[in-house]
């Protein structure tokens, strides 16, 4: 089932659309060799598409052990996004599994992790929770989900600027629900008055220390990236301390989105910026190394550009999610879609081209929001949505589907 420098692909059928082989022949030989084999299925547990909303955001944690027959039950939250303006996220709703995906409940809106009307300078303003993370804290036992938070007018357009706050929620299995969301207190440095964790991969550390991925706006500069060391006793984030905070000074927006992963006793993160991917590393997930751009093998640009890129970890090899220029896609918005996953050169920082698969094809909509889960040692996810903007997407043949893209590793993952 699993051969090295395989590949198959088939038609869409019976929510099972695409399968690979990892491991094929190419330029770096020994890192290809040395990487662990995978399968690939894609099934679409949801979809939404009325010509005025549609899903965005959507991912996953589990929960060990309370799923069927000791199996994890996999929750995934969703922002709803509005299709009259620029993210405009009106609620989240959430859905879960107890069967591995094999059966999933209808997705509901959560109250508690719902927008809500808060002082805003004086004025009253809506407040959402968006760009939501849930992932498993092992030491606690609990799934945490980290995000950040969108201030809007009251016709519900983004505020400019853009004020932010670094969001959590904790999920509470009994009742298979959420509890309220709420944020991070940053207050002791006027530099997080504008900070959030939006999209960000997390790592937590054995002893229960999370090293979250912040981005935040320094006033009167552009956004930074920075990693806080983080505590968790099951019910409260507490901020600890930060790291280096990395910046680039040009005329872009900045640094946004970083993402971190632990492989083979180095951290890597993964940032984005307007103009290109950057990636960094580090000893101890705290003090990094000068930003570099992200890059194939070959030394070209790898062509990411104002969108997120996140980690797929395996104990065998790393494995960057990505979206990129140059996959005939000039159609679609920023380049976010078809979704491709390759192997990374951990010493040269480095994506090896020959490695390149689709996750997730390209169908107009953009694919750049997306999540990774952990399921067990055999398998990862990926869930994506496609965003139904701009206005006409749907002629590629989009229709708002949600893509759970299962990896299934032919070694199980020692790191889970």
């Amino acid at each position: 089932m699993f051969e090295r420098r395989r590949f198959l692909q088939t038609s869409l059928c019976a929510g099972i659309s695409y399968l690979t082989y990892g491991g094929v022949a190419g330029a770096d030989e020994a890192a290809v060799d040395a990487a662990p084999d995978y399968r690939l299925t894609r099934d679409v547990p949801t979809k939404l598409f009325d010509g005025k909303r549609c899903w965005s955001h959507p991912r996953a944690g589990i929960v060990r052990g309370a799923g069927r027959g000791g199996d994890p039950r996999v929750v995934m939250t969703m922002n709803t996004l509005d299709l009259s303006g620029s993210d405009v996220f009106k609620g989240v709703f959430g859905m879960q599994t107890d069967d591995l995906g094999k059966s999933w409940t209808a997705a509901a809106e959560m109250e508690t992790l719902a927008p809500r009307i808060e002082d805003i300078n004086g004025q009253e303003r809506p407040v959402a929770l968006s760009d939501f993370w849930p992932k498993l804290h092992a030491k606690t036992k609990t799934l945490l989900g980290t995000g950040h938070t969108v201030v809007y007018t009251p016709e519900w357009k983004v505020t400019r600027p853009r004020p932010r706050h670094t969001a959590y929620a904790v999920y509470d299995p009994k009742q298979s629900q959420w509890k309220t969301w709420r944020k991070m207190d940053l207050s002791h440095d006027e530099k997080f008055n504008d900070a959030g964790a939006g999209c960000t991969q997390r790592f937590d550390l054995a002893d229960g220390t999370i090293l979250l991925p912040l981005y935040f706006v320094p006033a009167g500069k552009n956004s930074h990236v920075t990693i806080a060391r983080c505590g968790f006793d099951g019910t409260t984030l507490t901020y600890l301390e930060n790291g280096t905070e990395l910046y680039i000074d040009d005329k872009t927006r900045g640094l946004h989105e970083p993402s971190l992963t632990r492989f083979d006793g180095k951290y890597f993160l993964t940032i984005r910026n307007d103009k290109r991917g950057f990636i960094t590393r580090s000893d101890d997930g705290q003090q990094f190394e000068p930003i570099q751009e992200w890059r194939f093998d070959d030394g070209q640009p790898l062509g990411n550009y104002n969108t997120q890129q996140h980690w797929v970890t395996h104990s065998d090899g790393l494995f960057l999610v990505y979206t990129r220029r140059g996959a005939n896609n000039d159609h679609v918005f920023r380049h976010r879609a078809p979704l491709f996953m390759a192997q990374v050169d951990p010493e040269r920082l480095r994506v090896i081209r020959e490695t390149e698969r689709v996750l997730v094809p390209e169908r107009g909509a953009r694919l750049g929001n997306f999540g990774v889960t952990d399921i067990s040692p055999d398998e990862t996810w990926v869930t994506v949505s496609e965003w139904m903007q701009p206005k006409g997407v749907e002629k590629h043949g989009s229709d708002g589907s949600v893509y759970v893209a299962r990896i299934h590793w032919a070694k199980p993952n020692g790191l889970v």
